[in-house]
């Protein structure tokens, strides 16, 4: 995950999320055509073993339907509809947008992989997720600055986990507390970069000089308010996730 004078990079939360519905096809869609340069989702594991895309433990909020993701088939998810209050739209697997991201030929973009945790699936998730990475030959890249892809957790088990099968992987470390992300957390699991809520940087913007200091990089969500955007250019972040990928590109190139 480097950086160099075009940083902070923008990637696309869940997609174009304040314009399409989360983790769709349509807002990953969007995203990409308003130039970003990082597009990031949450992945679960279905009770047959896909990984699919989507934040919560439930498809309540999400969906047409109710229950929880890991005690449904992939199959079953499929006949939901995602697209609520928009155009129908079917669940979105990891593999789809994998092929999504890499068949995007206008510009390189990487994919930011959050696994979430605790999960009935434990450490499978990350197993299955590497395997996924493997096949579509992007889980053992040349070196962490040319990886397609990111994994990252708020658990540092899920980190060390995939620091330790997949070593030239970038891997972020996410979190709300300072203490947590500024301590030996990171350095312990072996993490590439740290990434703080915006509102933890707000508080506490020492943490990039920090993370820079010991070799790491700066992940920075939610970022969508144009001061929030200005704050984390001025203190050298080097990705800022947002709901608003075009409006946020526009803020940093007028800035």
């Amino acid at each position: 995950m480097s950086q160099d004078s075009r940083a902070p990079f923008v990637v696309a939360h869940r997609g174009a999320s304040a314009a399409r519905p989360e983790h769709t096809l349509a807002a990953y869609e969007l995203a990409l055509q308003e130039g970003a340069d990082g597009v990031e989702c949450d992945v679960r594991l279905t009770r047959d073993g896909h990984l699919v895309c989507v934040h919560d433990r439930t498809v309540d909020r999400t969906s047409s339907g109710t229950g929880l993701v890991s005690e449904m088939t992939l199959d079953e998810l499929k006949e939901l509809d995602f697209g609520v209050d928009g155009a129908p739209a079917e669940v979105l697997t990891l593999a789809e947008l994998i092929s999504l991201v890499l068949d995007w030929r206008s510009r390189p973009t990487k994919l930011f992989i959050e696994t979430k945790h605790p999960v009935r699936y434990g450490a499978l998730v990350e197993n299955k997720l590497l395997a996924e990475l493997q096949r579509f030959g992007i889980a053992t890249p040349a070196s962490a600055d040319h990886s397609r892809a990111v994994v990252m957790s708020f658990a540092a088990t899920a980190v060390w986990r995939i620091r330790r099968a997949a070593p030239l992987l970038p891997t972020v470390l996410l979190g709300e507390s300072s203490r947590y992300l500024g301590g030996s957390a990171a350095t312990t699991v072996g993490a590439t970069a740290v990434g703080p809520s915006v509102k933890t940087l707000r508080d506490h913007p020492e943490l990039v000089d920090k993370a820079a200091a010991a070799g790491r990089a700066t992940y920075c969500w939610t970022v969508d308010e144009p001061d929030d955007v200005r704050l984390c250019a001025d203190l050298g972040v080097s990705w800022v996730a947002t709901n608003h990928p075009g409006r946020t590109k526009a803020v940093l190139d007028a800035a």
